[in-house]
């Protein structure tokens, strides 16, 4: 391909990943890759040539494009060389006339922009959560340690906070090495490294899991107990915790799932209230804090559903604080940078419901915020995440 038919190749990438995040459809690495699978004439190098010019695309553009062409054009407005690929050339893009639209460049939508900034979260800050990820594992402690673990990587690993991080660069395809399928290491950001770590649980304890999802969490947590006690993964979403079992043993771990009736949960969990030693909360966000990794997210968010999200950690750190028993404790996390789902809830939380204090938490990183600590990738190198760790009285 030519380097202008690469460009009209991501407009067209990008006019489907817009119209899916108008609709909340499917996310910019699908799209693009059911876009690419249909089009098996394309060579690798221009793959990852037209990929990487949607995602620059997607990172600069703060407000939802009007187009493809549109986003393309922002980019090219600070690119010489990509501005003179606009050359109306066989297969590449129109030549660029004045009067059409050219996106607007941001951190996010205006609205949410202003949410950030009264949650601490300047321009700057806001530009780090728009960088490249790097590819964080956790070495799993109940096969090997972190030192062993790095010693039979082809490549060379890095030490991050966690206690058992090591971090690659992004894209190397770990999962692909045998250390993998021999459940050696699991994918997890170092900031959720950190968040299980706040719950500092025990070998012996009793242990919720309350939000499970596919159980990378829970995977940690059975790793620091040591496989002794009783870790119970709980989810509303039957598909995800489906996985769940599979990774358990790959990794060696032990732990009970229970799939949630929503609406019932209360019923569902009463053979476990008021008698866990802890409870992890991972509950349900709007995912700013990993942008990083789908930067397109920023674009399906709306007011309300930021709403809605509050509402529903609200509602689930109830239901985890109703299974703690006294002197246990309770890790609220969510992987977002806004407090109006991270401090903002657990605020209402220890005003509304007494008989709760606030823990002391170090885990190596993170900065004070309200009654929790924030990670983030400005201080931290991390996906953003808040916990708050509370203490049953």
């Amino acid at each position: 391909m030519t380097p202008a038919a690469r460009v009209q190749s991501a407009i067209d990438v990008l006019d489907v990943v817009i119209a899916s995040a108008r609709r909340e459809g499917a996310s910019a690495d699908r799209v693009a890759a059911e876009w690419l699978k249909t089009r098996r004439f394309i060579g690798s190098k221009d793959r990852r040539a037209i990929r990487d010019l949607v995602w620059q695309a997607i990172r600069t553009c703060g407000e939802v494009p009007v187009s493809g062409r549109a986003a393309m054009l922002r980019l090219a407005a600070d690119d010489p060389v990509l501005a003179a690929l606009f050359d109306g050339s066989t297969y590449g893009p129109a030549v660029a006339s004045g009067g059409e639209p050219v996106a607007s460049a941001g951190v996010a939508p205006a609205w949410l922009e202003r949410q950030l900034l009264a949650s601490g979260v300047d321009a700057l800050a806001g530009a780090a959560m728009l960088g490249r990820a790097p590819l964080d594992l956790r070495a799993n402690t109940l096969k090997t340690s972190r030192d062993a673990l790095a010693a039979l990587f082809p490549v060379a690993a890095e030490r991050t906070q966690a206690p058992n991080g090591l971090r690659l660069l992004g894209g190397t395809p770990a999962e692909t090495w045998p250390e993998f399928e021999a459940g050696l290491f699991e994918v997890q950001d170092t900031g959720s490294q950190l968040a299980c770590a706040a719950l500092a649980v025990q070998p012996g304890e009793s242990v919720v899991d309350l939000c499970a999802g596919g159980g990378g969490k829970t995977l940690a947590l059975a790793a620091a107990m040591e496989n002794r006690g009783r870790l119970l993964a709980c989810d509303i979403d039957r598909a995800r915790l489906s996985r769940l079992p599979q990774r358990a043993a790959r990794a060696g771990a032990l732990a009970e799932t229970r799939l949630l009736d929503p609406g019932r949960e209360t019923e569902a969990l009463a053979d476990w209230q008021g008698v866990a030693d802890a409870v992890l909360v991972d509950a349900p966000c709007s995912g700013t804090g990993t942008w990083r990794r789908g930067p397109e997210a920023r674009w399906r968010l709306t007011p309300q559903a930021l709403q809605r999200y509050a509402r529903t950690q609200a509602a689930v750190l109830r239901l985890g604080s109703a299974l703690v028993r006294p002197g246990g404790r309770l890790t609220f996390v969510v992987c977002s940078l806004l407090d109006a789902e991270g401090s903002d809830v657990v605020n209402a939380f220890m005003a509304e419901v007494p008989g709760w204090r606030a823990a002391a938490q170090d885990v190596g990183a993170g900065t004070p915020r309200g009654l929790g600590l924030r990670v983030s990738p400005w201080d931290d190198g991390t996906d953003g995440f808040f916990f708050a760790t509370l203490e049953r009285l």
